[in-house]
């Protein structure tokens, strides 16, 4: 579409106190057996659905809710702009289908400037250089291509099979223009005028039952969209999918959107007095983005410029995540970009929304820079507003009795017994180990060990992080240990 259809905001985890099971952070080194048992996960969370510049279709449902009319929501979105009207109702064509071996239509009222009976069915094949119209086995006649069957005033053509972007049999106002493709296959291109085409696109790109200004909003876009991107050189000017935006013909009339297209008729948006293309998206997770850092390699607009989009929060994808890959998983999917074993990916540099621009593939042989767009498409995520944290977690067993541990300054109480007594306690017990690293981690900030009980993860204790994120607890009993730190929770490992 012209849509393409922060991660989660990184917030400290309450600090949970008071239970039973005997956990305290090692200050002091210990001397450690060669076995150990560990495991590694890559966590991915974000928020927002689709490239984020200008309008966000969800955005502009959440304004319209709030009470604002499409002419705010619209310059809104884009910055700078107002609205004007075009002088003409042009032409707009759509490809529908391609590679078919043959074309069948109903619904013509003539081919060229020969009439023929809408009551029947007719086929359209290759024949020759030309191309041939047959009614069942009887041919009518064959003309150079393209094929023009064009439907009565105000009636529209059915297409039989499946068209663009899904459409079975639908049903298209206008003309179908019919050209020899690639190969041996036939094109089918849709033409017909702008307001038309708009009416069979508003409730393909917006539910038909959202509130009105939100639809005349998406009407002026689609209107803009189609006029500012059209391909008078080539052979159609929009794709009927997300390429362009989505057209699905007359079957996608309904009155609430052909009565939003007919309250913005010929309506554009403009800027300097220029049409604009008015690009447009799903969801934006609040905060939209510059062109130049969605696609990458683009020009700065001026009325494409990431605004706060406070109010797309109805979107199921407003926020999105977390996916847990393994390590190994991780490199399948970075396959040839991954230099060595994977250790993380890090954001170089993220737009004026947390949107990524550009990133790094850290492998154990060196780094590879990505973009933003890359990591999406490598991921299948739904947008480059995304945080990746990697955490390892190695649990060791001690050759001997841990030494005596004292307390981090500051650490919260872990139970009920004193400090003393506690670091007797692990010593007694000959705690194992729980060690390492959360990427990207704050040093100095909280993280939390739960383990696994019968009604459930509970808190085993708080502990402070290290230099790049690192940690060092002591573990005093067997159980199934994780470590989460803020939205992040990391792989399970196992103390026996």
């Amino acid at each position: 579409m012209a849509r393409a259809t922060p991660l989660l905001p990184e917030r400290w985890l309450p600090y949970m106190r008071g239970t039973s099971l005997l956990v305290l952070v090692v200050a002091s080194m210990l001397v450690l057996a060669s076995g150990a048992q560990a495991a590694s996960r890559l966590v991915i969370r974000g928020a927002g659905f689709g490239h984020g510049v200008g309008m966000s279709q969800y955005g502009a449902y959440g304004y319209a809710q709030h009470g604002y009319g499409y002419s705010f929501i619209l310059s809104h979105y884009y910055t700078g702009t107002s609205l004007s009207v075009l002088d003409s109702n042009p032409n707009v064509r759509v490809l529908l289908q391609s590679g078919r071996s043959s074309v069948t239509v109903t619904g013509v009222a003539e081919v060229g400037n020969q009439p023929l009976d809408v009551t029947q069915g007719y086929t359209i094949v290759r024949g020759g250089d030309g191309l041939i119209i047959k009614q069942g086995k009887k041919k009518l006649f064959t003309s150079a291509p393209p094929m023009t069957v064009s439907a009565a005033a105000g009636s529209a053509l059915e297409l039989m099979g499946v068209s663009s972007p899904g459409v079975r049999d639908g049903l298209y106002r206008g003309a179908l223009q019919v050209s020899p493709g690639a190969g041996k296959g036939l094109t089918v291109v849709n033409s017909l005028d702008l307001e038309d085409y708009v009416r069979g696109v508003v409730s393909g790109e917006s539910p038909a039952s959202w509130p009105a200004e939100a639809l005349r909003a998406q009407a002026v876009t689609a209107r803009t969209y189609a006029v500012t991107t059209s391909k008078p050189d080539g052979p159609f000017d929009q794709y009927a999918d997300t390429r362009s935006q989505v057209y699905k013909g007359a079957l996608a009339e309904y009155p609430s959107t052909d009565a939003a297209v007919a309250a913005t008729r010929g309506q554009v948006v403009t800027y300097q007095g220029q049409p604009i293309t008015t690009y447009f998206f799903s969801t934006s997770g609040g905060e939209t983005e510059n062109i130049e850092n969605s696609f990458i390699g683009a020009q700065p607009e001026p009325w494409l410029k990431g605004v706060d989009d406070p109010y797309d929060t109805a979107s199921p994808e407003h926020r999105w995540g977390p996916f847990n890959l393994t390590f190994k998983q991780a490199q399948a999917k970075l396959g040839r970009l991954l230099k060595g074993s994977f250790k993380k990916i890090k954001a170089l540099a993220r737009g004026v929304s947390p949107r990524i621009v550009q990133a790094q593939i850290v492998g154990s042989r060196g780094v590879t820079t990505v973009s933003g767009p890359q990591l999406r498409s490598i991921f299948g995520l739904d947008d480059t507003w995304a945080y990746f944290t990697s955490v390892t977690s190695t649990v060791k067993k001690p050759k001997k009795p841990a030494t005596p541990a004292t307390p981090v300054p500051g650490a919260p109480p872990t139970g009920g017994t004193s400090p003393g007594g506690l670091a007797a306690a692990a010593s007694a017990r000959s705690a194992v180990v729980l060690t390492g690293s959360i990427d990207p981690g704050k040093r100095g900030a909280w993280a939390t060990v739960q383990v696994q009980t019968p009604s459930g993860w509970q808190t085993a204790t708080d502990m402070v992080l290290g230099r790049h994120g690192t940690y060092r607890v002591s573990l005093a009993g067997p159980g199934v240990y994780r470590v989460v730190y803020r939205a992040v929770v990391g792989p399970n490992v196992s103390v026996r």
